[in-house]
């Protein structure tokens, strides 16, 4: 027992003073050889903290002591976001996120909107997506997904935590009177085989925060 309170004094201090999230596996490769069980003391600190104004939480298969949510009101001076997402990047992002790996030309058949380049250009940028792979169909189109920073950004643990069906309803996200056969796509279903992408490869999309908005 006293190894295992040793091991989440360890992981406290370490998670306190890290510049952000650290995994199991890096939390292991600080910690002595012989310590208790990672995962273990990570839900004894977890159970520790619940209740309190700091919190243990797991985003992104990463654990980081953060503000609990319900005492963000006294956070009052708010660092502004750089730069806003427009509908466009927003609609977009939406898109990559439940229907990932996919093109360009798949996220305009969603959208039924042409992509200008800058709406992609601005989520790479900022991190949100990445280019994922080549799709192994004729062109070897681009294939885009979400990132590690997206699930921070949103405080989801993974992407199996995007909102479902039931929960859009519920949030009037969605209309109660839908379709037949309407179902929301799953983002970790099987989907199309594609080959990583190759860094040195030149991107699809050039930064350019001057070009044309999409229609809305």
């Amino acid at each position: 027992m006293g190894d295992l309170a040793e091991t989440e004094r360890r992981i406290e201090a370490l998670l306190f003073a890290a510049a952000g999230p650290l995994s199991a596996a890096e939390l292991a490769e600080r910690l002595p050889d012989g310590a208790a069980e990672i995962g273990e003391a990570l839900m004894a600190l977890k159970r520790r903290y619940e209740g309190r104004g700091v919190e243990l939480a797991c985003v992104a298969d990463r654990w980081r002591l953060q503000t609990a949510p319900d005492l963000a009101f006294l956070m009052t001076e708010e660092r502004e976001e750089p730069r806003r997402l427009s509908k466009a990047a927003q609609e977009t992002l939406a898109i990559i996120a439940y229907h990932q790996p996919v093109t360009r030309a798949e996220i305009e058949a969603v959208r039924g909107v042409q992509a200008s380049k800058g709406t992609l250009d601005v989520l790479l940028e900022l991190g949100l997506v990445r280019m994922r792979g080549r799709r192994r169909t004729p062109g070897r189109p681009v294939t885009y997904g979400t990132t590690d920073a997206f699930l921070e950004h949103y405080g989801l643990a993974s992407l199996s935590d995007l909102p479902g069906l039931a929960e859009m309803k519920a949030a009037g996200l969605l209309s109660l009177d839908l379709p037949p056969g309407f179902s929301v796509p799953d983002p970790s279903a099987a989907h199309p085989e594609e080959d990583p992408f190759d860094e040195n490869e030149a991107p699809e999309f050039h930064t350019d925060y001057l070009g044309g908005e999409d229609a809305p």
